[in-house]
């Protein structure tokens, strides 16, 4: 990117409405190179929460580039709503669904112990709960579906993904962890009064922690590590879980496909591949700062806590 795009881009992201919107991204696109139409030929792609939203729209990207994709759902029916809407968009596209509720560890243990191969590990899968509830291992919710499993389920499939060429492990963020630290002090957020906004991006936050994290511990295995998000786009989860918020922003939202983009972009592209970006976080197909705010940036003592509370709470 020259200097002068690479000028505006920076002041779209700082400035966050343009940055975020789908103004941001019709700015930005006209500087892409295209991807080649066959860039993930022969991959096998794992998307958790590819029903609907960012992760069937990414799932429909990666089966238009080539990929054996595998929607990882919690419901099988809607699983095959998604593959059959998938279908129709790219015809003979080799589709599969597999069941996994990625909040359960269990069920997490049972689906990985079905994988063999994976070329890209896609963590999707998303909640925002009103109210806090836990798991069946007593974990809260929206930590278990955004962290705890996800955690899990990349250490059970660290061997499928050496098989893969390059492997590779995507964390679809959100733009709303630069609101929050790092909260190792209460993980499970039992203090204070329950709020599902902020326990989203608190989690989101700890989703780019894990990431940078993960790659590191990866990095001399091949597997790159990656963290992004879409921006503001209108997907059922925000259309439910802030209908203020979708209402107001609606004119300016991305669409679904929008604010994949940057998650097939790193599944498919050069740059998702390589050693040097692993563990970054990444915004319309650009590495963005992990924090804009100073009350938000942690210690390493507090990342390796995170680790550790992880690797406890998802052992057997």
């Amino acid at each position: 990117m020259s200097v002068l795009p690479r000028v505006l881009d920076v002041v779209a992201d700082r400035a966050v409405v343009p940055g975020y919107t789908k103004l941001g991204f019709l700015l930005r696109q006209r500087f892409w190179d295209p991807l080649p139409p066959d860039a993930l030929r022969g991959k096998r792609v794992l998307i958790t929460g590819a029903n609907s939203g960012l992760g069937k729209a990414a799932a429909t990207g990666m089966a238009r580039l080539g990929a054996e994709v595998h929607l990882v759902v919690r419901s099988a029916e809607r699983g095959e709503q998604a593959k059959t809407d998938i279908l129709a968009e790219v015809p003979g596209a080799p589709v599969e669904v597999d069941r996994c509720d990625v909040s359960d560890l269990d069920d997490v243990r049972r689906f990985a112990a079905t994988v063999t191969e994976v070329d890209v590990l896609v963590h999707n899968a998303g909640t925002m709960p009103p109210e806090r509830t836990e798991t069946a291992q007593g974990n809260e919710v929206t930590l278990a579906t955004h962290v705890l499993g996800p955690h899990l389920l990349t250490e059970l499939l660290t061997p499928a993904l050496r098989a893969g060429e390059p492997g590779r492990v995507i964390f679809v963020s959100s733009g709303g962890m630069y609101s929050q630290p790092l909260r190792v002090d209460d993980p499970q957020y039992r203090e204070g009064e329950y709020n599902g906004t902020k326990a989203y991006a608190r989690t989101k936050r700890m989703q780019v922690v894990l990431a940078r994290l993960w790659g590191r511990r990866l990095e001399c295995d091949g597997i790159a590590v990656h963290s992004t998000h879409p921006g503001w786009a209108a997907t059922p989860g925000v259309t439910d879980s802030l209908p203020g918020f979708a209402k107001v922003m609606g004119p300016l939202l991305r669409d679904a496909e929008q604010g994949a983009d940057t998650v097939v972009w790193l599944a498919a592209a050069e740059e998702g591949g390589r050693a040097e970006t692993t563990g970054q976080f990444w915004h319309d197909r650009a590495p963005r700062p992990a924090h804009y705010l100073r009350r938000t940036r942690e210690t390493a003592a507090q990342r390796e806590a995170l680790w550790q509370f992880c690797e406890e709470r998802t052992r057997r």
